[in-house]
């Protein structure tokens, strides 16, 4: 029996304890000979602190604080989950999948489950799969969560890049509904900017080949993020046959303050009406959004009843949006 609507039930986070200032990371690069500043970062970025896993931490750790989280919000036992997708670019393993080491933890057998990978987008990605089947009767719980590792990507000789990132775990459990929830999604890629955010090493005959650290050209970066970002919030709204004056709260991928100012000052949306994270959280990729999110509605930002723009941006280069009546 199909469903006519999918809505998000209930949302968690995870936030690794090891909390890193600015002035952290300062004296951290000093260290190592790499001159940076709290104010160059700010200036910059936005961020002001992030959080670091402990040594034996891995993404599905996270993801389980998360998950666990959201279930007990949405009043869903394990046993009724029927789908799992983990949204990483940093996996325990190569394989098996995070997501079936997630399933393991969290004590549910037999549904299907997966990894998504997007980067920075791969949560807008999973929602958009889970709300798809969700909405064809296949699936009447979802557990959708995005979790990251950055921290053991990064190259701190390279203060451009790794003051940036930092840790955490963000999900939400998606569901069946009478009612609407989840109104229109939007997604997009274009292969041919992979190289201006990559990792590009990878495992071969038990080495590392090629370099296992993260690249970034900055500025290509930004250019294309702010054009993308309009362009999907666009077309997400305009399916749902909403404007952007119906938008309650904007929650983007909390990347770049600057980014973010420039998306809503196109939507014509001040910025009390976005969700900001990114100074305390910094750049956590594929948990973003959904970190953003549940902070968002633990602090009664964000109510029942409100409509939320969620979209992201990242490598590969990925793009994306959700419309949600919340």
């Amino acid at each position: 029996m199909t469903s006519p609507y999918a809505r998000i039930s209930g949302t968690g986070s995870y936030l690794p304890p090891l909390r890193l200032t600015n002035e952290d990371m300062v004296q951290r690069l000093a260290a190592r000979g790499v001159e940076t500043s709290d104010q160059w970062i700010v200036e910059r970025t936005g961020i002001r602190a992030r959080h670091f896993v402990a040594e034996g931490v891995f993404a599905s750790d996270m993801a389980e604080h998360a998950c666990r989280q959201a279930m007990a919000a949405a009043g869903a036992e394990p046993g009724e989950i029927d789908l799992i997708i983990v949204a990483t670019s940093t996996p325990d393993m190569v394989f098996p999948s995070t997501a079936a080491i997630l399933q393991r933890k969290l004590g549910i057998a037999g549904c299907p489950v997966f990894d998504v990978q997007a980067v920075c987008s791969g949560f807008i990605y999973a929602l958009t799969v889970a709300e798809a089947m969700v909405r064809v009767g296949s699936v009447r719980k979802a557990l959708v969560v995005g979790t990251e590792v950055f921290s053991r990507l990064l190259n701190f000789d390279d203060r451009t890049t790794c003051v940036l990132f930092g840790d955490g775990a963000g999900a939400v459990v998606v569901e069946a509904s009478e009612t609407p929830g989840i109104l229109a999604t939007d997604i997009h890629a274009d292969g041919k900017y992979t190289d201006i955010l990559c990792v590009p090493g990878h495992v071969s005959g038990g080495q590392i080949l090629g370099d296992p650290l993260l690249k970034m050209d900055g500025q290509a970066v930004f250019k294309l993020a702010v054009g993308v970002l309009e362009d999907t919030a666009r077309a997400t709204l305009e399916k749902a046959g909403r404007t952007a004056a119906d938008i309650d709260w904007m929650i983007p991928h909390q990347a770049n303050i600057r980014i973010m100012q420039s998306t809503a000052r196109k939507l014509k949306l001040p910025m009390d009406k976005v969700v900001v994270t990114v100074d305390q959280h910094g750049n956590t990729s594929a948990a973003s959004i959904p970190l953003a999110l549940d902070h968002g509605v633990r602090t009664g930002q964000v109510k029942r009843g409100d409509t939320l723009l969620l979209e992201g941006v990242g490598g590969g280069f990925t793009w994306g949006s959700v419309l949600v009546d919340f």
